[in-house]
């Protein structure tokens, strides 16, 4: 028997786009994440219905697209439609203006992961594709929500959870890394992030913050680049050269570098799902940021995660890890077998497996 066909599409940015972004990374992890649930995905459409500055014209030229986007493949399909229809994030910047209604011209089942209901955006320049974002998630028949900051305001939209599951945030977490002994001389710090003006350079500057009051000898590898370097160098300058530079660092090249780590110091601002976490964790090392929803749906905590812009907890945590390298050292292997339970391929795959294949039976029942 043929793995059932699913229509996929990401109308922030799709998986083959050129550019590369945390969103498309996501994206293609969802296609291998359905793949080995046992269907057989495939790129429905491209069209972007991305606006960033709230601009009526561009959304008037979106929506006319996407009629024409709408017309296309539902002739294209007709004859041989997909099993079930899947966009990957739906949003008051780039609604889902193809599935609901492809969807609904086909008979099939359509379902939305990493869906945001933002009530306050139902007024300003974005008022159009806010209310057309709602109207895709109203339309879906399963919602698969990620952060714990989007379930209240989508189940309250919803009057309810019955369409809702979590799809908790995963990765392909590589092979297990070897056994970690406890460290000896100072202590290992890595901190990943781009260099620019924003949450990133927040981050940054709230961690220089908090080192300037550790005690204990440690050593720092900052990953990243990024117009803010010189900043993001000035911040540091202090620290002489117990801090270094490693540029962009991607692939096996960043998960030696995380292996080579025994604390990953990360304060989160503005992180929505805090891939850079799991990728840690992956690697067996043991995660420190603020307490805030992004890194808290994802790092797996060994202590209490410091309140944000608390310089002195998150300073205190980083003393804790220094004064016990054992327990640090445990705290990443707990770290890795909490992400193979949760934020693996093969447990999204399950989850998709599950409920996917409920509602494509239910549909050909």
């Amino acid at each position: 028997m043929s793995a059932p066909r699913v229509a996929f599409h990401a109308p922030l940015k799709p998986p083959d786009a050129e550019r590369p972004s945390g969103d498309r990374r996501i994206a293609r992890l969802t296609l291998a994440a359905l793949e080995r649930a046992g269907f057989a995905p495939f790129l429905a459409s491209r069209l972007r219905t991305l606006d960033l500055k709230g601009d009526a014209g561009a959304q008037a030229a979106l929506r006319d697209a996407a009629e024409a986007e709408v017309s296309r493949l539902v002739a294209a399909l007709a004859a041989d439609p997909p099993a079930l229809w899947y966009t990957y994030h739906c949003y008051w910047k780039a609604p889902d203006l193809v599935g609901p209604r492809v969807a609904r011209a086909l008979g099939i089942p359509y379902a939305i992961s990493e869906p945001s209901v933002s009530p306050r955006r139902r007024e300003g320049p974005w008022a159009g594709f806010a209310a057309a974002a709602e109207d895709a998630i109203a339309a879906a028949d399963l919602l698969l929500w990620s952060t714990e900051r989007d379930r209240p305001a989508l189940a309250g939209f919803l009057g309810g959870e019955e369409r809702m599951a979590r799809l908790a945030p995963f990765l392909d977490l590589g092979p297990r890394p070897g056994a970690r002994a406890a460290g000896t001389g100072p202590l290992r710090l890595i901190a990943v992030g781009m260099m620019r003006p924003g949450d990133k350079a927040e981050s940054y500057a709230r961690l220089a913050a908090a080192l300037a009051r550790v005690r204990a000898d440690w050593r720092l590898e900052v990953v990243g680049d990024g117009a803010g370097r010189g900043a993001v160098e000035a911040l540091f300058a202090p620290f002489g050269d117990r801090v270094q530079f490693r540029g962009v660092l991607e692939g096996e090249a960043l998960r030696a570098a995380l292996e080579g780590a025994e604390l990953l110091v990360w304060p989160g601002v503005g992180e929505g799902i805090g891939m850079l976490y799991l990728e840690a964790q992956a690697a067996g090392v043991a995660c420190l940021a603020e307490d805030r929803p992004g890194p808290r749906d994802v790092v797996h905590p060994w202590r209490a995660l410091p309140a944000p812009g608390d310089a002195a907890g998150f300073a205190a945590a980083i003393e804790a890890a220094a004064g016990d390298r054992a327990a640090l050292a445990e705290a990443g292997r707990a770290a890795r077998a909490a992400a193979e339970r949760t934020h693996s391929l093969d447990a999204a795959a399950a989850l998709l497996r599950d409920r996917l294949g409920a509602l494509i039976g239910a549909t050909a029942g």
